[in-house]
C-alpha cells in the first residue's frame, strides 16, 4: 500500500474511533537486512535498509494522563493510565508503544495523555521488523505531541530500551536505527559498538524481493537468547588468550583461526559465523561502493551458508526459497533475513528478472515444501516521520 494510502486510512479510522479528527500522523517502516545477520547483539557491523512497508500512528493530545491506543488492524484497544506503565502478557501487541512512552518519562520527557491509531501493512512475525517500526512511530507521535524536539540517536536508544528492558527482548539496536535512519536508495552501514553510520547507495538497476516462507519463527525467540548466550561465552573463552576482547567483535579472522581449537564445537561455529559475517559486512559495502552487485550477491550467498551451517537458525523453507533463487538467471544473491527458523528470505536480483525470480517462486516453492509464499518486491525508503495532519 502507497504511504499516502496508509496515512489517509489511519486518520478516516482515527476520526470513527475517536470521534475527532487527529492533529499528526507519524509512520516508520520495516526493514531488511542485506548482511550482517546476528552481528549486531555482538557489537558488529550490519548492513540494513529500510522497505516501503510502514506503521502509521494517527494521534491527538489528551488533556488528562490516559494513553488511549487502538490497533486498526486488529480491532483492539488498551486504554491505560501513563502513571504506572506495566507489561501485560493480555494485549500484548500494545506493550511497544507503552514502553516508548513509560522509557521517554523515565528519561524525563513529560508527556500529556494521547489517542493514537496504529495501521500498518508490515506483516508481523516474518522478520521485517514491525515492532521497531512500531516504537518509532510512537514515540515521534509522543514528541509532536508534546512539541518536543529530540536528537535521532537519543529517540533510537528510547525505542531499543523499550523493547528491550519494558517488553523484555533483548534485541540489539539495529531495527530502530534503521527505521530512524534510513534513506531512500541507500543502505545504512552501522557499526553496532560505536554507533557510527554510513549511508551508501544502492545502484539502480536492481531489485529486492522480500519471500515469506509462511513458516511461523516459534523457535525464533528462545533460540536466539540461547545463541546470545552462546556468543557471550565464546568472547569470554576467547578473552584468555586475547585479553582486549569485550565481544566477538573484538576478534578478527585471523585471531579466531589461531585460537578456535580453544572453543567446544558449537561455541566454535557460533563464534565463527559472527566474526566471518563481520568481515562479510566490510567486504559487501566494499563492494556496493564500487557498484560490483556481482560480489555483493556472492557475499549473501556465504551469509546463508553461514546461518545455515555454523549459527543453525534457518529451516529447510528459507533454503528451498535460497536455492531457487540461485537457479535464476539474474539472480545476484539471496538468504535469509531476521532472527531465523523461519519468517522471510531475500533475493537481489537484476530488474528485468523481478518478474522472472517471482514467477518461479510461486510455481516451485509450493511444490517442494507445501506451503503458498507472500511475495513483496520492495522499495528502500526513508526512514520515520512525523507531520501534523491539516498539512496533508
Amino acid at each position: 500500500m502507497k504511504k499516502s494510502d496508509l496515512v489517509i486510512t489511519s486518520a478516516q479510522a482515527f476520526k470513527a474511533n475517536f470521534g475527532i479528527p487527529p492533529t499528526h500522523v507519524s509512520s516508520a517502516p520495516g526493514r531488511v537486512n542485506l548482511i550482517g545477520e546476528h552481528t549486531d547483539y555482538n557489537n558488529g557491523y550490519v548492513f540494513p535498509v529500510a522497505i516501503n512497508r510502514r506503521t502509521v500512528i494517527a494521534a491527538s493530545r489528551r488533556n488528562d494522563r490516559k494513553l488511549r491506543i487502538h490497533a486498526h488492524n486488529f480491532n483492539a484497544s488498551v486504554e491505560v493510565s501513563l502513571d504506572g506503565l506495566k507489561a501485560t502478557k493480555s494485549e500484548s501487541w500494545s506493550n511497544y508503544s507503552k514502553g516508548v512512552a513509560a522509557v521517554l518519562q523515565e528519561n524525563g520527557t513529560k508527556l500529556a495523555g494521547a489517542d493514537l491509531l496504529i495501521y500498518s501493512d508490515i506483516p508481523n512475525g516474518v522478520g521485517l521488523s514491525s515492532s521497531a517500526a512500531l516504537e518509532m512511530a510512537t514515540a515521534y507521535a509522543l514528541l509532536a505531541l508534546n512539541s518536543i524536539a529530540m536528537p535521532p540517536v537519543e529517540v533510537i536508544h528510547s525505542c531499543h530500551n523499550a523493547e528491550f528492558e519494558f517488553v523484555g527482548i533483548h534485541c540489539g539496536i539495529m531495527d530502530q536505527f534503521i527505521s530512524c535512519l534510513g534513506k531512500k536508495d541507500h543502505a545504512l552501514f552501522l557499526d553496532c559498538e560505536s554507533l557510527k553510520y554510513e549511508h551508501v547507495r544502492v545502484p539502480a538497476g536492481c531489485k529486492l524481493i522480500v519471500c515469506d516462507t509462511g513458516v511461523k519463527r516459534s523457535l525464533a525467540a528462545s533460540e536466539y537468547n540461547i545463541r546470545r548466550q552462546q556468543c557471550s561465552e565464546g568472547a569470554q573463552q576467547l578473552s584468555y588468550v586475547v585479553p582486549s576482547v569485550r565481544s566477538l567483535r573484538d576478534i578478527s579472522v585471523k585471531q579466531f583461526e589461531q585460537y578456535k581449537g580453544k572453543l567446544g564445537d558449537v561455541i566454535r561455529k557460533r563464534c565463527r559465523h559472527v566474526i566471518y559475517e563481520n568481515e562479510r559486512v566490510l567486504q559487501s559495502v566494499a563492494a556496493l561502493k564500487r557498484h560490483d552487485l556481482s560480489e555483493f550477491g556472492k557475499l549473501m550467498y556465504q551469509s546463508h551458508m553461514s546461518l545455515k551451517n555454523d549459527y543453525e537458525v534457518s529451516c529447510a523453507e528459507l533454503d528451498v526459497v535460497v536455492d531457487i533463487c540461485a537457479e535464476v538467471d539474474g539472480v545476484y544473491g539471496a538468504r535469509m533475513t531476521g532472527a531465523g527458523f523461519g519468517g522471510a528470505a531475500i533475493c537481489l536480483v537484476e530488474s528485468d528478472q523481478t518478474d522472472e525470480v517471482v514467477t518461479r517462486l510461486r510455481r516451485e516453492y509450493p511444490e517442494k515444501t507445501g506451503r503458498r509464499p507472500t511475495i513483496q518486491v520492495c522499495t528502500i525508503e526513508d526512514g520515520a516521520e512525523v507531520m501534523p495532519w491539516t498539512s496533508l
